[in-house]
């Protein structure tokens, strides 16, 4: 997960447990751009889904442990902008969008500019939003999205060069929903040492034996899901606002 910035109320130093995730998170993302770059696509893949469970336990560590740091802040940051930034430009690049020209290392650009802006204002507004909720599309779910695409295609022995330009608009597309103000449930709220509903509990089996048995297909599926939840919620949100001031 993204590590708030409170710059004041954090202690100056460097915690070992939690930083170890990070570098693991950092390794990984390192690691895909090679597979990438060597044209194992469905390891690069795998590569970015290892380093955002990674990305998500450091955060989660540090809170549990105390042991948040501005430090540890940045270098989660720095470790995104390679994981979940410049890695999945480059695997979406050198799977498919190649083939556009031009038009395609600047839709990988555009992607890895929107990721770091992204970052960049979840960094400086962090302290003032509700925590309930992120403002954009998280930058892992966005990599996931691109990683669940090519990860899923090879699995359907789909070519990157035949379906170019739907690559290129759904990379758009994340991008696009990583700057903007739709807004996203963060999960932060769910206590794991609370009590759930059984049916939560079987809900989490099944969903468990699907990414056992078809990993690819329902990893895609649900980030893919999770990236339209966005839009559709805040028109359901507004069409409820607009409502509301028709009644008053």
């Amino acid at each position: 997960m993204e590590l708030e910035h409170n710059q004041k109320n954090r202690p100056r130093g460097i915690y070992l447990l939690p930083n170890l995730f990070t570098t693991a998170a950092l390794f990984f993302g390192f690691y895909s751009i090679v597979a990438a770059m060597k044209g194992h696509f469905d390891m690069s893949a795998i590569a970015i889904f290892v380093a955002m469970v990674l990305d998500g336990l450091d955060g989660r560590v540090a809170r549990m442990t105390n042991t948040q740091t501005a430090f540890g802040a940045e270098y989660d940051s720095l470790s995104d902008m390679v994981g979940f930034a410049v890695a999945p430009a480059l695997l979406v690049y050198s799977w498919s969008l190649f083939t556009l020209g031009k038009l395609g290392w600047l839709v990988a650009f555009v992607y890895t500019a929107a990721t770091a802006l992204r970052l960049a204002r979840f960094n400086t507004q962090a302290h003032d939003t509700d925590k309930r909720y992120f403002q954009g599309l998280p930058c892992p779910s966005a990599a996931a999205v691109l990683a669940g695409m090519i990860w899923c295609a090879n699995y359907y022995d789909i070519s990157g060069a035949f379906i170019a330009i739907p690559a290129a608009i759904l990379t758009v597309c994340v991008a696009g929903l990583m700057v903007s103000r739709v807004r996203y449930y963060s999960f932060k709220q769910i206590d794991l040492k609370g009590k759930v509903p059984f049916m939560m509990v079987v809900i989490a089996v099944f969903v468990i034996a699907g990414i056992a048995i078809e990993p690819s297909q329902i990893l895609f599926s649900l980030f893919l899901l999770y990236a339209g939840s966005g839009p559709v919620w805040t028109l359901w949100q507004i069409r409820k606002m607009r409502r509301r001031s028709r009644k008053e």
